[in-house]
């Protein structure tokens, strides 16, 4: 259950996972703005694997709505367990599943902070959370959080997210032609949702700091975007940065940059990451959330957040010691591969069903 963008980590995730689950009856419940629910393409792509979904669309903040429409799911399905994804379904959903009879999961994915709209969601989610039956945690960080905030540590499950590749990746050269970058270009690839938590504006900040000859491909759409273009004209970099908006299998794409930085302020477990090591493309990374406990030196270049020095240092490093970044490619996908598989995510997470109260 979740109240999906149109494409991000937690959609990732949710897609992996009820894949996985299908043959033991995994059924999708998404909650969407009813101005989008005829054409999300969250929902269209978990139809088009087989995923059987319910579509729950509701006018914004009409929750006695959303509320009602989540128990008749529930009263006609009759899940053993429902497992939310998001502050939304976590407050909401959570409700309507113990008051269903169902046992009641959430994975949290992280917390972002932000205005005050979003830290009262984010605080009404975690007292939310202190009734759940099983809280998922993808990072030892955000457990601690939710410890913290009084949700009991028995209930509390460590399992960092798993990696599956659905995107069929495209080689360097129809990577670039299908973002439209020049062949012999020198392109820093970011993806992400352009809010604050990212760090996008630290990746220009960055990028101002390079020598001229480094372009930045920007993959993702969000709040942020007219202010991160005017900071990118403010700095000078008109010609250097190419907003490509939210782009279909993102993953498929990433063979297409000299680089891949994750700027990112907090994280949880960030399923981009996986995908560029998949890619077997340069890392830098900044130091935030479970990511130290994804990567660490021998795997990427790894900075503190908000130093864009730091960053530039590091993508100029990649260029002056070629043999040492394709050896830590190499090694972020070995790594990958051998602590991050599906099956054992898949096992870990029945392995929390099993074990609730």
């Amino acid at each position: 259950m979740l109240a999906p963008m149109r494409a991000g980590g937690l959609e990732r995730v949710v897609s992996m996972l009820s894949a996985g689950q299908m043959a033991g009856g995994a059924h999708v419940a998404a909650i969407l703005d009813s101005r989008e629910a005829g054409d999300h393409p969250f929902v269209k792509r978990l139809e088009s694997a087989g995923t059987p979904v319910t579509a729950i669309p509701v006018a914004p903040r009409d929750y006695r709505a959303e509320y009602s429409a989540l128990r008749s799911v529930i009263a006609r399905l009759r899940p053993q367990v429902v497992h939310t994804h998001g502050s939304r379904a976590d407050i909401i959903g959570g409700v309507a599943a113990r008051r269903g009879g169902a046992r009641h999961v959430s994975t949290v994915h992280g917390f972002t902070g932000g205005g005050m709209r979003n830290r009262t969601y984010e605080l009404l989610q975690r007292f939310a959370l202190r009734h759940a039956h099983g809280v998922i945690a993808v990072s030892a960080p955000i457990a601690e959080r939710l410890r913290a905030a009084g949700v009991s540590p028995r209930r509390i499950h460590v399992v960092p997210n798993g990696f599956v590749s659905t995107a069929i990746p495209l080689d360097r050269a129809s990577a670039r032609a299908r973002l439209g970058l020049k062949p012999h270009q020198s392109v820093i690839g970011w993806i992400g949702r352009l809010s604050k938590e990212k760090g996008a504006d630290v990746m220009l900040e960055a990028l101002a700091l390079l020598d001229p000859v480094w372009r930045l491909s920007v993959v993702g759409e969000g709040p942020e975007l007219g202010a991160l273009k005017s900071r990118a004209e403010r700095l000078g970099l008109i010609g250097r940065v190419t907003w490509h908006g939210s782009v279909e299998d993102a993953a498929a794409v990433i063979r297409a940059f000299d680089a891949f930085v994750l700027s990112s302020r907090t994280e949880g477990t960030p399923i981009v990451l996986f995908e560029a090591m998949e890619a077997g493309v340069p890392i830098v990374a900044t130091r935030v959330g479970g990511v130290p406990n994804v990567i660490n030196a021998e795997h990427a270049i790894m900075v503190d957040t908000e130093n864009p020095r730091q960053i530039a240092d590091a993508v100029e490093g990649l260029g002056s010691d070629s043999r040492g970044a394709v050896a830590r490619s190499e090694r972020a996908r070995r790594r990958l591969h051998d602590a991050f598989g599906y099956s054992s995510w898949l096992s870990a997470v029945d392995g929390v069903y099993a074990s609730l109260e």
